[in-house]
């Protein structure tokens, strides 16, 4: 499949099969795109050399590979839930402000133990384990988190593995010991924070109802400080009450935040849901940040921006872009109560249980639903350029708005389409300036 698109008076050939993207004139996009063209006879000959010879050197129209997914008996990942609670109310919070719709609770270190045992004893011949310390809010429990990565390290050193941990924290309990703790253990942070300080204060409240940007800033910039440069990233959200979310980013960045991540917020709440009308506004704003983005880059005072940020070249093998995050497969999520998810977004309902750390296993039945679940089980991604790059979508979003992991939210897709071209034209422009 041969995807053309047009970006500011560029145009573009994405190659399904190869991966390759091509720059070309307008006319041989348009042709290719299957419009009427009026050519010369040396224009037109000269076009179908080119489209011949990238042909031949299986560079377009290349014919796609089908790949099994990714069907694992080794768990490589866990999402602890180590606090359903949370010292902020953010208005969007998919996990009902941190309770997940139950009792707010601690995970005991018991349980956290017992989490990490799990994941050792069914992570096979796999040497790198990841854990994952989410809530609410994970500082909230911040001894727990601690007493676990020392058990884990440990427990894992007498079987010839070892751990990568990440956290995700809305910063207000980025005292000087979290900082130094979450950067001596920690091989990601990632830091809450939704751009301006009116956009953020609009959604991101205390338990007391204010406003949480002037609380957290400060101490999210300290952490950026002295984190230097192990990674981390801050992620914010944008809702319809911010659609002109390129500010938020260039805010950001301007703060001196370098590693960025500003997502869509997936809601039906009204005055915060995205909707199919507002999708050219969201489109326009993708393109005002393109551009900065790449002007910034060229001025040497650029930033990272996740959603820009694609390999054509390398990247997961095709086996993983067909399958995905693996979540409900080789990645799970544990509740302070010890049972087990497919992910932190299924976390809490009953239908979606697979089991419990106690128990040491795993409903096999719905691990195979996910396990087989993939791009190819995806009808809908059958004809879609994207499909290689974002691998069928969220299982969770899919579910919570169609009824079906295997059914893509439509809304979602096409916010990643206009990433996705977005971020083909920033290495376009990068690939320019390095030639």
């Amino acid at each position: 499949m041969v995807h053309v698109f047009h970006y500011h008076g560029h145009h573009y050939l994405y190659d399904t099969g190869s991966g390759a993207l091509h720059e070309c004139d307008e006319k041989t996009a348009r042709h290719l795109a299957g419009e009427p063209v009026e050519w010369t006879d040396e224009e037109l000959k000269a076009a179908l050399a080119d489209i011949e010879g990238l042909k031949d050197a299986g560079l377009l129209y290349k014919e796609e590979v089908a790949a099994a997914p990714v069907k694992s008996h080794e768990v490589k990942a866990l999402c602890l839930h180590i606090c359903h609670d949370c010292n902020l109310r953010c208005k969007y919070c998919f996990a009902d402000e941190g309770a997940y719709h139950a009792a707010r609770e601690m995970m005991s270190l018991e349980t956290a133990k017992k989490a990490i045992d799990f994941l050792i004893q069914n992570s096979g011949k796999r040497k790198v384990l990841e854990a994952d310390f989410f809530g609410g809010e994970p500082l909230m429990n911040l001894d727990v988190i601690k007493a676990t990565v020392a058990y884990a390290k440990e427990e894992a050193a007498k079987r010839g593995k070892r751990f990568l941990f990440t956290t995700t924290t809305n910063g207000l309990l980025l005292d000087d010991d979290a900082i130094e703790f979450l950067n001596a253990e920690m091989e990601n942070v990632v830091l809450s924070l939704d751009g301006r300080k009116e956009v953020h204060d609009a959604v991101r409240k205390t338990i007391n109802g204010k406003g949480s940007f002037d609380a957290v800033i400060d101490k999210i910039k300290k952490f950026v400080r002295v984190r230097g440069d192990k990674h981390y990233y801050v992620r914010g959200t944008f809702t319809a009450k911010n659609l002109d979310f390129s500010k938020d980013v260039l805010f950001l960045a301007d703060q001196g935040f370098a590693s960025l991540s500003v997502e869509p917020v997936v809601t039906d709440i009204p005055g915060l849901q995205i909707r199919e009308e507002h999708l050219p506004i969201i489109e326009r704003e993708y393109e005002k940040l393109c551009d900065e983005y790449i002007r910034r880059e060229a001025e040497g005072k650029g930033f990272s921006f996740f959603h820009f940020h694609i390999d054509l070249e390398g990247g997961p093998c095709l086996q993983k872009r067909v399958s995905a995050c693996g979540a409900g497969n080789e990645y799970f999520s544990v509740v302070p109560n010890g049972d087990i998810y497919p992910c932190h977004q299924f976390a809490g309902e009953a239908k979606w249980k697979m089991g419990s750390v106690y128990e040491g296993k795993l409903d096999e039945k719905l691990r195979d639903l996910f396990a087989t679940s993939c791009l190819f089980t995806r009808e809908r991604c059958g004809d879609c350029f994207a499909k290689f790059i974002c691998s069928g979508g969220c299982n969770a979003n899919n579910y919570h708005y169609n009824g079906d992991i295997n059914k893509p939210y439509e809304l979602t897709c096409a916010m990643m389409k206009k990433r996705i071209e977005c971020a083909m034209h920033v290495l376009a422009e990068r690939k320019s300036r390095e030639n």
